[in-house]
């Protein structure tokens, strides 16, 4: 990317640290079953595993055969069998019938279960309730963090979303605090931590929490400032089409803990390839935040760099050709292969954008983001739903134009759910039940009553049941006040000159110059101000619950000018790859280098289908 960035940007953390501690700690689990064993694993836990302990380690640790838990009768012949899952009372069950299946066939076994992250009093319960509690031995592998690349690490936690901010169940706060607390103790200490959101402050608070239980660090701190984000403070940016290129990756492909699998049309083969994507790989680290438009000439420029040192054989004498094939060559034919494969997934993508007129979707979303022709653009929402392009997409539509103009007017709403629900089917009224629930798509009316009621009880009382009562009516009336933050954050850049993507100005480039995403923006104002000063309208916009918390343990004198530059970033309930590429821009303009932790990494597709009544 050809822009103006400052060189002095600091060197993060070696965060496969992490690895290495969640590692010991399984291996350690496992040995709690000496002998041979059957280790069944959950299906949302096999690619995370895979990331820390492969099948070689689990084999060295005596377990013998692995299975994915498919809630299906079992069939192994081990004496022991061990369960990783997650805290889930469905599993759980179908453990405690794979127990009393065996007790009944006077079959004598050894069972450990081991929850991860961590296991919840519910799950024991059922235990209890099924007459197992004494057959099965339970723990937990504290696998709070799993390091994606050099600047991203995820709790891979998708149903964070749905269970904190649709249903209310605060279990995974303590998760999100334990993992805070585990960064605060190998990386810390911090030096201050700012936060936006009910959800953010609960987990700061678990943390703290946590903290006064835990030893004082004294060792180097390798992280300054931390924030805590609400994935509600800012619903719009997921929910726009990506166009940098790991978005589209993500959007097209799926990336799933790190690793996309590419189809035979990407790989011109007959079978899909798995990839891991990352730093390490050198095609994608130079393509990963541009802008699509920019990538087929970075792709041209990189096969002509990889031609010229293909020529360098040509006159070689024995001695450098010898050394050209033990240190360059395989260097060179991995980095072919995985040009090609960039090269093929960008055609594909070129391919699949252009059959749904993708140019024309995203002048809708940049219309309705800027305000402008929001007749025209409710016009092509209603065409997308009745051709039935996407239902996905015409649900992400629909929310954006939502959010943007602050809630439909009543005939609108009226008459674009009713043509989605013949388009796809009315089980999908309580899809529109949920997302009125949160805020992402509803129709205007006299609803200020409430929101006046919920800032009255917020100000008097600070209390967790008024807590949970405030919550209660600002899920009946929630107000996205999108346009009024837009203007006085200047999120939408003025359209005066052409905007050039190949040497972005802004963070906007990300959304093709139309739009800098929210919460990146707060981030950068809040970095600027040094906390929340000067804010005061745009926190009161956005609900309040800001605060700036201390970080406790050590003083600002004994802190390198490094570690007050790298800036990690919480985000609960998820984030998009866009998000990510906006930060990775700020660093570099400003100096400074941010760490994404987040619940999981969302787009505008994975956001929705959690909003879907037959979710999970």
């Amino acid at each position: 990317m050809a822009h103006s960035s400052r060189k002095d940007a600091p060197d993060l953390p070696d965060f496969s640290l992490l690895k290495r501690i969640a590692r010991d700690q399984l291996i350690y689990l496992l040995e709690q079953l000496p002998g041979k064993k059957d280790l069944f694993i959950e299906a949302d836990l096999m690619s995370p595993l895979d990331r820390i302990a492969n099948v070689t380690t689990l084999k060295e640790h005596e377990v013998d055969k692995l299975y994915k838990v498919d809630h299906k009768p079992v069939y192994s012949t081990s004496d022991q069998l061990c369960f990783l899952i997650r805290p889930r009372i469905q599993t759980v069950k179908w453990i405690a019938d794979i127990v009393n299946t065996d007790k009944a066939a006077g079959k004598l076994r050894s069972y450990k279960i081991i929850f991860s992250p961590q296991k919840f009093y519910v799950c024991e319960a059922v235990l209890e309730e099924q007459g197992i509690y004494g057959d099965v031995s339970t723990d937990e592998w504290a696998f709070h963090l799993l390091p994606l690349d050099d600047d991203i690490i995820s709790l891979e936690l998708p149903e964070f979303f749905r269970d904190n901010f649709l249903e209310g169940d605060q279990r995974w706060v303590t998760t999100a605090g334990s993992a805070l607390h585990l960064l605060h103790s190998v990386y810390g200490p911090f030096s201050k931590v700012y936060g936006i959101g009910r959800c953010a402050k609960m987990v700061y608070e678990s943390w703290r929490e946590q903290g006064k239980e835990g030893e004082k660090k004294t060792a180097q701190s390798e992280i300054g400032t931390v924030f805590l984000v609400d994935r509600d403070v800012d619903f719009v940016t997921p929910l726009c089409s990506q166009v940098v290129y790991e978005g589209l990756v993500d959007d097209i492909f799926r990336i799933k803990c790190g690793s996309v699998e590419f189809t035979p049309d990407v790989t011109s083969s007959e079978k899909s390839v798995k990839v891991m994507l990352n730093s390490q790989d050198k095609v994608f680290g130079e393509i990963r935040n541009e802008h699509f438009s920019n990538v087929f000439g970075l792709l041209s420029q990189k096969a002509r760099n990889l031609q010229t040192a293909y020529d360098r054989r040509r006159g070689m004498d024995i001695k450098q050709m010898k050394t050209f094939v033990s240190e360059e060559l395989k260097g060179l034919k991995q980095e072919h292969h995985l040009l090609s494969l960039h090269i093929g997934a960008s055609e594909s993508m070129v391919k699949r954008k252009t059959k749904q007129d993708f140019q024309e979707l995203l002048k809708t979303e940049h219309s309705l983001l800027e305000g402008f022709e929001i007749r025209e653009c409710i016009s092509y929402i209603e065409e997308h739903i009745n051709r039935q392009v996407s239902m996905i997409d015409s649900l992400r539509l629909l929310c954006l134009l939502s959010l943007t103009e602050n809630g439909l007017l009543p005939k609108d709403y009226r008459s674009l759910k009713a043509q989605y629900l013949q388009s796809y089917g009315t089980e999908h009224l309580l899809t529109f039940a949920n997302l009125r629930q949160l805020g992402l798509l509803v129709e205007q009316q006299a609803g200020e009553t409430l929101t006046v009621m919920e800032s009255k009880v917020g100000k008097l009382v600070n209390d967790k049941t008024v807590g949970k009562l405030t919550d209660a009516f600002s899920s009946l009336a929630k107000k996205s006040n999108f346009r009024a933050l837009s203007k006085r954050l200047v999120l939408v850049p003025k359209p005066m000159e052409e905007y050039d993507l190949r040497t972005p100005r802004d963070m906007a480039y990300i959304f093709s110059g139309a739009y800098i995403p929210l919460s990146c923006k707060l981030i950068e104002q809040v970095l600027e101000r040094e906390g929340w000063t000067g804010l005061e309208e745009v926190t009161r916009l956005l609900n309040g619950n800001e605060f700036v918390g201390s970080a406790g343990g050590g003083s600002e004198s004994g802190r390198t000018t490094d570690s007050r530059r790298i800036i990690l970033v919480m985000f609960l309930g998820g984030c998009s790859y866009s998000e990510i590429s906006a930060l990775r821009f700020l660093g570099k303009e400003k100096g400074y280098k941010f760490i994404v932790v987040t619940t999981a990494v969302i787009n505008g597709a994975r956001l929705l289908e959690a909003m879907l009544d037959n979710y999970g």
